[in-house]
């Protein structure tokens, strides 16, 4: 953790050379049963905006849901996003990348909803240009998951490709990736040349801590869990993240630990 902490104290130090890339799911929120189970704390939305405020709007969110369901978890505030894992991006200046669907994935994505619901405790996420299968309820299921979504990326003719997650298969755009996120939001304002701290949870946050860490900065991998990571340090939960980052908000610039 203390070395969570240090490298948080850079924003409080130097907020106008720090950007804050953030996970959602598992790091600024607790892990719910299912997707829509999720509770955002009521003073999240405002620290958040607050923090991007004395960031200069160098915060964004870089996630596997999608932007829409993003703004709805986190209004009335609208932050920089990269959604589905990169695949459709809001910019700073509220520009749109928009995944594009095809035929094929849309007959797809209504055959495994289909399918899904044979299985019992299985829950079937449609994120719009991705699909998730949550098992967090019925692990035993695993097998069943992994099989249904390997067929159906094959279906899809070659534009999908699958994320593994926490209790969770994904079906994404080949073309998203975090990494390739973070680089977008690192080659523009307010992000140019600022010094990434990348936080996240999971597998599938990896990517944006390679970038994060390459270009000088740091990366924080939420959980106690003991798998790999290329993070800079580790922090046990979300409860922790938000704590620490509620005490960069209360103090004012230049009053941080270091």
């Amino acid at each position: 953790m203390a070395a969570a902490v240090e490298i948080l104290s850079m924003i409080e130090r130097e907020p106008g050379r720090s950007a804050l890339y953030l996970d959602i799911d598992g790091t600024l929120l607790d892990i719910a049963p299912t997707p829509e189970a999720i509770i955002v704390p009521r003073e999240l939305p405002d620290q958040l905006a607050e923090l991007a405020a004395k960031l200069g709007g160098a915060v964004a969110l870089v996630t596997g849901r999608s932007i829409a369901r993003v703004d709805a978890l986190l209004q009335p505030h609208l932050f920089p996003v990269a959604g589905l894992h990169g695949a459709e991006m809001r910019l700073p200046d509220g520009r749109f990348i928009e995944a594009t669907i095809s035929a094929d994935f849309l007959a797809v994505k209504e055959e495994l909803h289909a399918r899904a619901e044979g299985l019992e405790g299985v829950v079937f996420e449609d994120k719009g240009a991705a699909i998730a299968l949550h098992y967090r309820l019925a692990p035993h299921r695993k097998g069943d998951v992994d099989a249904l979504m390997e067929e159906a990326a094959v279906s899809t003719g070659g534009g999908w490709i699958l994320q593994q997650g926490k209790m969770v298969v994904e079906l994404k755009p080949v073309q998203s990736g975090k990494g390739r996120a973070l680089e977008e939001f690192m080659s523009i304002a307010p992000f140019r040349g600022r010094w990434p701290i990348a936080i996240g949870d999971d597998l599938t946050d990896e990517g944006m801590f390679a970038v994060a860490t390459a270009a000088g900065g740091a990366a924080i991998r939420i959980g106690d869990d003991a798998a790999p990571t290329v993070a800079s340090a580790r922090l046990g939960s979300p409860t922790e993240l938000r704590r620490l980052l509620a005490s960069v908000v209360r103090r004012p610039p230049g009053n941080g630990h270091g």
